[in-house]
């Protein structure tokens, strides 16, 4: 299934109209709703109403129907619907413009399309199940359909490409602080980008830049939390290494609420970076960080090192203190952190 809601084009009629019978319907909870008051209120015949109903109930709404009492909605589905993110989001770019995917090979590859096409910042692409998503250092993001929250933004940071690491630890707190406040979970970062509870991975994040010399072209900013994942979702290999918010809490998350929180806090802290430069956002991820005044190693292409992480710039290097005394600056992308 997929859902195309752009400023690109015009929004198909039949998807406005259904959209407006859930929206009723929504609005009537926990009263019947009459097919004549639906017909009446959006000049239309019982069998389209009948028909709409039909394809929202396929689409995992549950609609009770009583003769005499008419329609009554009693579920919503888990689904990441954009009809769904928009209803009750809080942002005034971020997520306005949405394209939705059941299943897709990678919500950054489908980005970076839209901005080759003109798409605006904020662009918003959503999908239940990534088939060939990217972690950093090219490995792979494991994302079963139904259970994790995969999206990618599109951005267009009027900064010079040197400033882009900057936004993957941005990324970062907005996405700490959007679980902290959402679930409870006290996820922690671990440099540059990647969310932890208790040394397990829960969300990572992956940038990719166009750019010129001295301009950015366009930013995808990809994420994927692990949101509603039982342990064996998870492949083997993996198991000891990465977590969910469900196992963490023992509950299931709402994966639409839990988007809605991210894009707010992204937002937020996107507009605080442009205002008032990395320091802000620098201050926070050293009060989240996980991997700082302990003692790490970095692994590079070609070699590891060990030390004591002491700080992070004003670009969002990791400083690594030696055995010998000596300060390392490592750069975001370049390098992956693991405790010893």
């Amino acid at each position: 299934m997929h859902f195309l809601y752009l400023s690109l084009i015009t929004y198909n009629e039949v998807n406005l109209l259904k959209e407006s019978i859930l929206r009723l319907l929504k609005n009537s909870r926990p009263e019947y709703l009459s097919g004549e008051e639906i017909c009446g209120s959006l000049k239309v015949t019982r069998t389209a109403v009948w028909k709409h109903i039909q394809t929202l109930r396929e689409e995992g709404y549950v609609i009770e129907a009583r003769p005499r009492s008419g329609y009554r909605l009693t579920a919503i589905p888990d689904r990441l619907y954009p009809v769904e993110v928009l209803d009750g989001l809080a942002t005034r770019v971020l997520g306005r413009d949405i394209d939705y995917y059941e299943e897709v090979g990678s919500t950054n590859d489908v980005a970076r399309e839209w901005a080759a096409k003109g798409a605006g910042e904020g662009l918003l692409v959503v999908a239940e199940e990534q088939t060939g998503g990217k972690g950093r250092l090219g490995r792979q993001w494991y994302s079963p359909r139904f259970k994790g929250i995969i999206f990618t933004l599109l951005l267009y940071p009027p900064v010079s490409p040197s400033r882009v690491s900057q936004v993957t630890m941005l990324a970062a707190v907005a996405l700490a602080s959007a679980i902290r406040l959402e679930t409870g979970v006290g996820a922690g970062i671990k440099w540059p980008n990647d969310l932890l509870v208790d040394g397990r991975k829960v969300c990572g994040i992956l940038a990719e830049l166009s750019a010129e010399i001295d301009r950015i072209g366009h930013l995808v900013v990809g994420i994927g939390i692990n949101a509603n994942q039982d342990l064996g979702d998870f492949p083997e290999d993996v198991r000891d290494k990465a977590t969910s918010l469900k196992l963490e809490t023992g509950k299931t998350v709402s994966r639409v609420r839990l988007l809605q929180a991210s894009l707010e806090s992204f937002e937020h802290w996107y507009g605080l970076w442009l205002e008032q430069g990395f320091e802000p956002v620098r201050a926070a991820w050293k009060e989240m960080s996980v991997s700082l005044n302990c003692p790490v190693r970095i692994q590079t292409l070609d070699q590891a090192w060990d030390g004591w992480a002491e700080d992070v710039d004003n670009d969002g290097a990791l400083l690594l203190r030696l055995p010998e005394g000596d300060l390392q600056r490592f750069v975001s992308g370049e390098v992956s952190l693991r405790m010893i």
